[in-house]
């Protein structure tokens, strides 16, 4: 390989920030359509968005300077570090932060001067997660006891952050950290942990659509027929599943007879689903067969999630987030009320044909028809001035910096390197994922922003920083970290 040492200069890759920088321009550019005023038609008036926008990217390029300036060893060394601060800032903002739209998630200093945490915390947790990741004698590739426990390091890592987030609450922030399961794929982890995620979501909307008593019945069936096309073995399945119907039995009996039926029937049945998934457990760890004992944990925790998600859904998620996951969920029908967004969004980009309407000239965007044109929504305003061609120029442009970022990261010596790089490429694509998904009623509207091109100086500066770390990284490709 090409030693790369010498001027940082001639180490950087050019193309990776050529594209960073048109997109950024691109979402100004759009940000100024959006919200454009006659009366403030200077780019540079601060009583505008697209004013205060300007100066952010200005203040990006700066923090890009600051990036580029620490040598590529110090990101290895204060990872731990960093995260940590990041942790501290999380749980201060419960306390003494300013609730925004619901959400506890900003620090205010001035009006115009606001911070918000979680931005910052997704590449302090990739920093974090490449540290460990990296680090030596770390594997996720087989069910032993070793693998199993670092796997669990990552998944607090993980959790710690996005639960302080979940307090806020602030469940777009929450999702993104979803995405590191990607990267853990490409360092060994079973495949079938990917359909782990498939299970979560499954068991989480079933959980919002249907009774808690066929959810669960429907789960301990798949676990039942799971465990026998595994070990292929009828016997053994039909004593487990005697087990579990006589478990059921003794406790619907005392509770419908001594306890008069003190206890609904979905929790008597859940109950007797934990105490059999126990019994299974530590049948399988004696018999030293992890498979088994992986499976039924999960099993434990998707039957513990369907009673979290009840809490979570009418406990911490706000009315409107109930509202938009039952609109998306075909459970509600508002189409004057959460569901108009999503409507004026579609019509907005649909209006825009296959070459779009024209700069300035989008009538939806215009006139306001799309609420959060400038932030969530920035994307309908794409869709409308720019039509089909437009949409397609900017998801290709998002597409090759993503595919780039994976090649790049695939070049790196450093497993730190290679590791954080595609914590990088999965955090993009996410926000790609569902923010797109959700100007076109794909995914439910959950209030996450398109990198680089959503309006604010927090969103703005935390992908800078986590793209800018990873291009500061591959500029040193040839060092140990």
């Amino acid at each position: 390989m090409k030693h790369r040492g010498g001027n940082i200069f001639l180490s950087i890759d050019w193309v990776t920030v050529l594209i960073y920088t048109v997109l950024v321009i691109l979402g100004w550019i759009n940000i100024y359509s959006a919200v454009y005023d006659e009366s403030h038609s200077s780019i540079l008036s601060m009583s505008q968005r697209y004013g205060k926008q300007l100066v952010w990217i200005g203040i990006a390029y700066a923090i890009i300077t600051i990036v580029m300036a620490f040598q590529a060893r110090a990101y290895s060394i204060f990872a731990y570090i960093v995260y940590g601060l990041f942790i501290i800032a999380l749980v201060l903002v419960l306390i003494i932060g300013t609730k925004t739209n619901g959400a506890r998630s900003w620090f205010v200093i001035t009006d115009s001067i606001k911070f918000q945490p979680a931005e910052f915390a997704k590449f302090a947790t990739a920093l974090a997660i490449a540290k460990i990741m990296s680090s030596f004698d770390f594997d996720i590739s087989r069910l032993t006891f070793p693998c199993i426990k670092n796997m669990l390091k990552i998944v607090a890592i993980i959790l710690l952050p996005a639960g302080l987030i979940l307090l806020q609450p602030d469940m777009g922030s929450v999702l993104v950290y979803a995405s590191m399961i990607f990267v853990m794929y490409r360092e060994g982890l079973p495949g079938y942990f990917l359909g782990l995620i498939v299970l979560v979501i499954a068991v989480f909307i079933s959980t919002l659509l249907y009774p808690l008593t066929v959810v669960i019945t429907g789960l301990l069936i798949l676990a039942e027929l799971g465990y026998f096309l595994y070990r292929q073995r009828i016997v053994e399945t039909a004593i487990s599943t005697g087990v579990l119907v006589v478990l059921f039995g003794i406790m619907w009996g005392t509770n419908h007879f001594i306890m008069h039926d003190k206890f609904p029937l979905d929790r008597i049945l859940l109950v007797s689903a934990l105490v059999w998934s126990a019994f299974c457990l530590g049948f399988a760890y004696i018999k030293k067969n992890w498979a088994v004992a992986v499976t039924i944990f999960i099993l434990m925790g998707s039957l513990i999630m369907m009673f979290s998600v009840d809490y979570i859904f009418h406990n911490i998620m706000t009315q409107h987030q109930q509202t938009l996951i039952n609109v998306f969920l075909g459970v509600e029908i508002d189409p004057q009320g959460t569901g108009y967004n999503v409507e004026q969004s579609k019509i907005a980009i649909g209006s825009g044909g296959l070459t779009g309407k024209g700069f300035l000239e989008g009538t939806q965007t215009k006139f306001n028809f799309v609420p959060e044109q400038a932030t969530d929504f920035i994307f309908c305003t794409v869709g409308e001035e720019w039509g089909f061609v437009g949409t397609t120029i900017i998801i290709a442009l998002f597409l090759t910096l993503i595919i780039r970022i994976m090649w790049l990261a695939e070049q790196q010596r450093s497993a730190f390197s290679r590791i954080y790089g595609y914590c990088v490429a999965s955090i993009l694509f996410l926000h790609l994922a569902i923010n797109v998904g959700m100007t076109i009623g794909m995914v439910p509207v959950i209030g996450i922003p398109l990198p680089f091109f959503s309006y604010g100086g927090s969103s703005l500066w935390s992908f800078t920083i986590l793209l800018f770390i990873f291009i500061r990284l591959d500029a040193s490709r040839d060092e140990q970290l």
